[in-house]
């Protein structure tokens, strides 16, 4: 089974991601790493872009694919069982909510949902419950495509943030399969 793994530029959500990563290799998956343009060149605090390049080919035996070019086979010729985005951006939910594809993590979307797959979002977002709110909405109503639960990560400081529950991904990804949403969805 082939899994597609995108991450977005939520920096501070990386290792969480990567452990959950890992966790689906050590399962037994097949997996296709996927970084926005932005994930894969920008340095942060968090760590620096090649580094975490390094470790998501070293984890999947495959190079990460990272241009809009790349990714557009991910549909027709490469298919994959399930595509995850982990993290998703509230950037990536908005053009993933109104169709735009200007990233390869986009792209890797739109290429992949043509066929009638799975899309699992695993969202960090500051704007959730503000700005992103519509989109959210949009995307639980599409055809194919389920979130990892969510919860307030900071409800005094951020209080229109949301943030995946990393740690249930794999839990997700199997409830997906069978075409099932897991519940509660906001924790």
């Amino acid at each position: 089974m082939l899994i597609g793994y995108a991450l977005c530029g939520s920096f501070c959500t990386f290792e969480r991601s990567l452990d959950e990563l890992r966790r689906l290799v050590a399962a037994g998956y097949q997996i296709q790493p996927i970084m926005s343009e932005n994930a894969y060149t920008t340095d942060t605090r968090f760590g620096k872009a090649k580094d975490f390049e390094s470790e998501l080919t070293r984890l999947c035996g495959r190079p990460v694919i990272h241009t809009i070019r790349d990714a557009e086979p991910l549909g027709p010729k490469l298919k994959l069982d399930l595509l995850a985005i982990s993290p998703c951006t509230g950037n990536t939910l908005a053009k993933l909510a109104c169709g735009v594809t200007d990233t390869a993590v986009t792209m890797a979307a739109k290429a992949h949902l043509r066929s009638d797959r799975p899309l699992v979002i695993a969202l960090a977002s500051n704007d959730a419950m503000s700005a992103n709110l519509a989109n959210l909405g949009r995307l639980l109503n599409r055809k194919n495509v389920y979130f990892v639960p969510l919860r307030q990560d900071d409800p005094e400081w951020k209080p229109h943030s949301l943030v995946a529950e990393f740690e249930r991904l794999g839990e997700t990804i199997d409830a997906a399969f069978e075409g099932k949403q897991l519940r509660p969805l906001f924790i």
